[in-house]
């Protein structure tokens, strides 16, 4: 069961790095099927999604995807968010379901959208943009994750960046809820996961692997298409685990 723990985790890292993400979802979801503590679960994902997600940003940047005017109206109120929301202790059973619908329409509309990388970039909005970066960073705390399985497709879908500048910044914005995150847990009493070396070791090199592959070898389309079942993934897990 281990071997097996360990060969999904490599698949769930190299799938959500290939477009930018950490992987916390896919993560929790494995971790539910396993019978993991649940006291083990969140901030295991998110320290996960450390490593993940901080070389996803690496090989994005490296490849002159990121854009800081981009992240900077969300990370602002998305950090000091996250921290509080992982120090709130509530079941989000609901959420979960409320977020699962969410992404099932993300998904619809990102099948029906198709962005190109030279569409015309709008001017983000800064009010929307904080508050979206507050609930974001809220809610990945509270259920640990990093937020950019949802800012992704918002980023694409409201035209505020093309496919691979949305992972760039998805990326780094997941690293950073998520260093917030963990920190908040900490403040409430961190419990060590003592096999956590293993998977960060499995993780990581999914996610080098995954990285490079979507940011320097796959097209958009098939970044597109990647992210749609991702997301479909996502949805499933948080409907039924």
């Amino acid at each position: 069961m281990d071997i097996l723990f360990l060969t999904i985790l490599i698949v769930i890292a190299f799938l959500y790095s290939s477009i930018g993400h950490g992987g916390a979802s896919g993560y929790l979801g494995l971790m539910a099927l396993f019978s993991i503590s649940p006291m083990l679960m969140r901030s295991s994902a998110l320290i996960l999604n450390l490593f993940v997600a901080g070389v996803a940003f690496i090989s994005y940047y490296r490849g002159g995807y990121f854009k800081s005017k981009i992240l900077i109206p969300f990370i602002i109120t998305s950090i000091p968010m996250a921290f509080l929301g992982a120090m709130v202790n509530i079941d989000p059973k609901l959420y979960k379901i409320i977020l699962g619908i969410f992404l099932l329409i993300a998904v619809l509309r990102i099948i029906l959208i198709k962005p190109k990388n030279n569409a015309i970039i709008d001017q983000i909005p800064w009010i929307p943009a904080l508050l979206i970066g507050a609930g974001l960073g809220f809610f990945s705390g509270m259920i640990g994750i990093g937020g950019g399985i949802i800012l992704s497709p918002l980023l694409i879908l409201f035209k505020w960046a093309n496919i691979k500048e949305a992972a760039a910044v998805s990326a780094i914005f997941i690293f950073l809820n998520s260093s917030a995150g963990l920190l908040g847990i900490i403040q409430t009493g961190y419990i060590g996961n003592p096999e956590i070396i293993i998977w960060i070791i499995a993780a990581f090199a999914g996610g080098l692997l995954g990285s490079y592959t979507g940011s320097f070898k796959f097209s958009s389309l098939k970044l597109q298409y990647i992210l749609a079942s991702v997301l479909i993934m996502a949805s499933f897990k948080l409907f039924v685990l």
